[in-house]
């Protein structure tokens, strides 16, 4: 299964803006986005494309539904460890 990448430019409706991993665990990852203008950062789940074997990234309709946006790190990094946390 191809694995997210680590650093990337965006496409299509994130056109140009620069896409960096600040943390992933078995359940999600924390990436940082920086528009050039301003920088904010998406918390989302691990969704495995096993049509196209690899690991998905959010498109804008799975916002509010398995990927979140957050304008502070420590938003975003404590939605991360919410996502992330092991239930017994």
């Amino acid at each position: 299964m191809k694995a997210l990448e680590k650093q990337f430019i965006g496409r299509a409706e994130v056109k140009g803006d620069k896409f960096t991993q600040i943390n992933s665990a078995k359940r999600g990852f924390l990436y940082e986005v920086n528009t050039g203008h301003s920088i904010y950062y998406e918390v989302f789940k691990k969704v495995k494309n096993r049509r196209f074997t690899c690991i998905s990234y959010p498109t804008a309709k799975d916002f509010g539904i398995w990927a979140w946006t957050f304008y502070s790190l420590e938003e975003a990094t404590d939605k991360f460890n919410q996502l992330n946390q092991v239930k017994k």
